[in-house]
């Protein structure tokens, strides 16, 4: 297992992203009718997510000495 646990700046960027895109989509699926262009906001936060998890990854932003 890593000596981090997951606290590298990487992982901390991706997961406020990805948090963010859950509250957007959430909030686009409570409107009454669904706006269903807020949910896909919320979906495409959650891709940018993973993007910029990989991109902060290979910048060596998610190991030993990336913090």
């Amino acid at each position: 297992m890593s000596d981090n646990h997951g606290n590298t700046p990487a992982a901390w960027a991706a997961v406020a992203v990805a948090m963010l895109g859950f509250v957007v989509g959430g909030i686009g699926l409570m409107f009454d009718p669904v706006k269903l262009a807020v949910f896909w906001v919320g979906v495409a936060l959650g891709v940018v997510a993973l993007v910029l998890f990989v991109v902060m990854s290979r910048m060596g932003l998610n190991g030993p000495g990336g913090h």
